[in-house]
């Protein structure tokens, strides 16, 4: 039995609100599965997020019928969190799994690598994820990597994610309320997504703790719907984001040498559900003024799936087994915003 449970593959993307784990035979067989909670280290500290990791990697044994079984329980160990933006993460975070002994063998990286493997069909091209943050990376066909540290300000990124937009939309609605803006639909739409009677009341309840200062994020869908609608104001900021979207993906293409080749661009985040399409359009026409050859793919599986088939690739796993793996996954709308 031991040396069976050394063959299977231990795959887990960890976010900033959910954790997924799923165990996978070296034939791509899907035995096992569970989603915890966030598992992001920046936002909850080291240990915490080892523990949301350790909850929910112990659920998908127990959904595989490994109730029960000690560590080191798993041969091949993929995860790709959230949080791994630089060389020093990368080491607290494989410091910190290993020690737990989940898998006898752990590879940590950054969840955006996720992202590009489950969407990619050619094994390399360019990954974005724009849902509570926003990051990329690419891989180029010559084994080459390029990727961003992602730390908001800190690092120049200057609309970064879901959580930047959400921020501006409740300050665009204030901003029309006290005259130092334009009139805006989302003097509406934003105190009506929280059942609140004006955006102030918003603002008074973040402040006090009411709402959670998290839940800002969920604007940033409130601001593409009324983008998509029409509204000038909205549209100015969303079209922020987009720029910089685009500016990643530009950019990495570039640095790869592939600006003038067929890429793949695989599109991750909430942001780029079914229900959002405009925005996804307003990054495809822009990242194709720069790469005109790009073949866009809206990731249309949970990221957890790029964690598996990373798995499977150090085990040198076959096509069969990749294929055994993509068609046990039902296609999902989009990934969570967070």
């Amino acid at each position: 039995m031991r040396r069976a449970l050394g063959e299977l593959i231990l795959a887990v993307d960890g976010g900033a609100s959910k954790t997924d784990a799923w165990l996978v035979g070296a034939d791509g067989s899907l035995l096992g599965s569970a989603r915890g909670p966030g598992s992001n280290h920046q936002l909850s500290g080291l240990d915490a997020a080892m523990e949301s990791l350790g909850s929910t990697v112990d659920a998908a044994l127990g959904d595989a019928g490994l109730d029960g079984v000690r560590p080191p329980a798993v041969g091949t160990g993929v995860y790709c969190l959230a949080g791994v933006d630089l060389p020093v993460d990368e080491v607290r975070l494989t410091d910190a799994v290993v020690s737990r002994g989940w898998t006898t063998d752990s590879t940590v990286l950054n969840d955006s690598l996720a992202v590009l493997r489950a969407g990619s069909r050619s094994g390399w091209g360019v990954g974005v994820v724009c849902g509570s943050g926003l990051n990329c990376v690419g891989l180029g066909p010559d084994g080459s990597a390029v990727r961003f540290p992602s730390l908001g300000e800190l690092s120049g990124d200057l609309a970064a994610g879901g959580s930047w937009l959400g921020v501006r939309t409740l300050g665009l609605a204030l901003r029309s309320r006290d005259g130092r803006g334009g009139p805006t639909s989302l003097v509406e739409a934003v105190p009506a997504h929280f059942g609140l009677p004006d955006p102030e009341a918003v603002l008074t309840a973040v402040y006090t703790g009411e709402i959670g200062f998290g839940r800002l994020f969920e604007l940033a869908r409130v601001c593409v719907r009324a983008a998509a609608l029409g509204d000038t104001t909205a549209s100015g900021a969303v079209g922020i984001l987009v720029e910089e979207v685009v500016a990643m993906v530009t950019a990495t293409s570039r640095r790869l040498g592939v600006s003038r080749e067929v890429v793949e661009v695989v599109l991750g985040g909430g942001l780029f559900d079914g229900e959002y399409s405009a925005f996804g359009e307003r990054v495809e026409a822009g990242v194709r003024e720069a790469t005109p050859l790009a073949r866009f793919r809206r990731l249309d599986a949970p990221p957890v799936l790029g964690a598996a088939l990373l798995g499977l690739d150090a085990v040198a796993a076959d096509d069969q087994a990749e294929a055994r793996l993509r068609a046990a996954v039902p296609p999902t709308r989009g990934i969570d915003l967070a």
